[in-house]
């Protein structure tokens, strides 16, 4: 295959909260790439998973959720979220149709007035809402922003995704590929044992912990028999938020460690040795070497 026949681009996933990019990406890739949980603002780094459909490689650019910023964490979240729709060349608007256009979702309609680059509307969770309000919501957003294309698809359930991703290859500019033909995301082992890590925790607790923790690989040792023993620490704001990770008799960060080594396993291929403790740092948020390891800029 030569650079001749060959297209690459990026393209950058963009939505409100919880409106389902990160089930997107890893159904477009193929597996998973991406955390997902039922909680919004899940997403913290931009985990970039490649997507190959024929001769065109598809650098998805998985982007936090947008949404009104309140401390260094969601600024740079956001940030980071921005600066993939700039760079990309072609957004990808994702629209949670259950939802409809809340107070984030018409913040992103009103930057997307005076865009650079194509748009690709995917109005998501089709299966969750009748036919007269999908259509309704389609027609407004649609005359709102007169995109390129515009997609109905339920990405759990995987309707529509496969249109999605034929449009996207076909949209990418001619070129080389940009990474290995095996390669399925930029991330490291590291950040993606962290994120498997917190999504279990976010998984688990989404309804008593808030939205503040996060996983620091302290070491990572491959072993001489072809495991890989990892110990993580969470990071938690509170001594009340470490006693609900840690639960009764501290059978919570068990299951949270069972889960998350089984996940990490399955993405390196080989036995995980995983060895979780809790911390409490009130001022993690603050840690410049954290934000590197998850990948964020440092937001001032």
């Amino acid at each position: 295959m030569s650079d001749k026949d060959t297209r690459a681009g990026f393209v950058a996933v963009i939505g409100a909260p919880n409106a389902g990019k990160s089930t997107l990406v890893n159904a477009l890739v193929g597996q998973k790439v991406a955390i997902v949980s039922p909680k919004a603002q899940t997403t913290r780094a931009r985990l970039m998973g490649i997507a190959i459909e024929g001769h065109t490689q598809i650098l998805l650019v998985d982007t936090p959720g947008i949404f009104e910023p309140r401390r260094r964490l969601d600024r740079a979240m956001v940030a980071a979220a921005w600066t993939g729709a700039q760079d990309a060349d072609l957004t990808l608007f994702v629209i949670d149709s259950a939802t409809g256009l809340n107070a984030q979702a018409e913040r992103i309609i009103g930057s997307l007035g005076e865009r650079k680059h194509p748009l690709f509307l995917v109005f998501n969770k089709i299966d969750l809402v009748n036919k007269a309000a999908l259509l309704g919501l389609a027609t407004d957003v649609t005359a709102r922003l007169n995109p390129e294309k515009v997609f109905m698809i339920s990405a759990v359930q995987g309707d529509g995704v496969n249109d999605v991703k034929s449009a996207l290859a076909h949209a990418m500019p001619a070129g080389p590929w940009l990474y290995p033909e095996d390669e399925v995301s930029d991330a490291t082992d590291r950040m993606i044992a962290a994120e498997l890590t917190r999504e279990q925790i976010v998984n688990q607790l989404y309804q008593e912990l808030p939205y503040a923790a996060a996983i620091e690989t302290e070491t990572w040792t491959d072993r001489p028999d072809g495991s890989t023993e990892i110990r993580q620490q969470v990071l938690v704001e509170r001594d009340s938020q470490k006693a609900i990770v840690i639960g009764k008799g501290g059978a919570r960060l068990k299951a949270i460690g069972a889960a998350a080594r089984a996940e990490i396993a399955r993405h390196l291929g080989r036995p995980v040795h995983l060895f979780l403790h809790v911390k409490v740092n009130p001022k993690w948020g603050e840690d410049r070497s954290l934000y590197r390891e998850i990948g964020l800029e440092w937001a001032d």
